[in-house]
């Protein structure tokens, strides 16, 4: 699989907040900013609720024609900026790693020659890829979106370099949550505000996926890039993307098999092994994604003691929970809940 050509769909949307901090270096020049808005096909009242959202087409649109703009890639954010052409230069350069520890090491370097106010790091921690933000921006800027569009652009360009969607177990930002704010799935199923510091984390055996891109895919990948960034990578046909969408609706003692799924698509077990594998999947791992998200949402009902969301999650005893969940969070489920103020049910 080389990229994702799926067109936009009509319900892929976009926070209109980032757009109207996208904005700031145009409030002094209203004139200027309602063309940029006109050439978008965004309407301006549209920038005003705090919970509102654009259609991503549109964002993707505004995302070329801001950069246009300002000839910025990074609309303005930084002290410094991210000229035109910088980004295909960039990508240009990672398509040649072997691997995605490799790519994602030099990507954030490469950010550094021209993005000078936001600094990203890899490290390893428990067994979780944790990509951490510096940031010394003016009080002037929009700190948490700047942040947020550095990360989708790190992101965005990750999950294309290896051909499918790398979920998130975790997003913390040191910006505050803003009022009404609904936020994206993408972030992973533990968002957290108010943070020390803007970190997203992630399995780190993702690190060891090969980089499938290549001089060819770029192209067409530079031709629709803003699509990339703007929605995480997905893929809604794939046969990952529908046995995922399977387990999510069903309780985990109710899960099939993969020979079961198999059956039911009039193919074998070995056939469908190998559909997953092409996509970069394993059944185990889909399992385990869908199992995580389970147990997130489980943790926010304070009527469930631990024990039982272990049950309910398909652990065979509450230990094995806190051991992958202390792996996911870096914390036990009871200091989780903890800080949700929900009452440590421990039983």
């Amino acid at each position: 699989m080389k990229t994702d050509t799926s067109p936009m769909r009509e319900q892929d949307s976009v926070a209109a907040y980032l757009v109207e901090a996208a904005l700031h270096r145009l409030r002094d020049n209203p004139e200027r900013m309602h063309q940029v808005l006109t050439r978008s096909g965004i309407d301006a009242t549209m920038l005003k609720a705090p919970d509102a959202l654009l259609p991503a087409a549109a964002v993707s649109r505004f995302w070329q024609v801001m950069a246009a703009e300002l000839d910025d890639e990074f609309f303005g954010f930084d002290s410094h900026g991210l000229p035109g052409g910088s980004f295909a230069l960039i990508c240009r350069g990672l398509i040649h790693e072997p691997n995605l520890g490799k790519a994602l090491q030099r990507c954030l370097q490469y950010l550094a020659l021209f993005i000078r106010d936001i600094r990203g790091t890899l490290e390893v921690r428990s067994g979780q890829a944790v990509i951490g933000l510096d940031t010394q921006l003016p009080e002037s800027t929009p700190r948490g979106a700047a942040e947020k569009i550095f990360l989708g652009i790190v992101l965005g360009l990750m999950c294309w370099l290896v051909g499918r969607r790398v979920p998130l177990n975790r997003s913390s930002f040191s910006s505050a949550a803003r009022p009404g704010e609904a936020t994206p799935r993408h972030w992973g199923p533990l968002v957290e505000y108010d943070a020390g510091r803007t970190e997203v984390a992630f399995d780190a055996n993702h690190l060891k996926l090969p980089v499938i891109q290549d001089t060819a895919a770029l192209s067409a990948f530079l031709r629709s890039c803003p699509r990339w960034l703007v929605v995480r990578f997905r893929n809604d046909a794939s046969t990952a993307s529908r046995i995922l969408r399977t387990l999510r609706n069903l309780p985990s003692d109710e899960w099939p098999t993969l020979g079961a799924i198999a059956r039911s698509e009039g193919i074998s077990e070995q056939v469908l092994r190998r559909k997953l594998i092409k996509e970069g999947f394993t059944f185990q791992e889909i399992k385990h994604e869908a199992r995580r998200a389970l147990v997130f949402s489980l943790m926010r009902d304070p009527c469930l003691s631990i024990s039982e969301i272990a049950a309910l999650a398909g652990f065979q005893e509450p230990s094995a929970l806190h051991r992958i969940f202390r792996r996911w969070t870096g914390e036990s489920p009871g200091q989780f809940r903890s800080r949700l103020s929900l009452p440590k049910l421990e039983r």
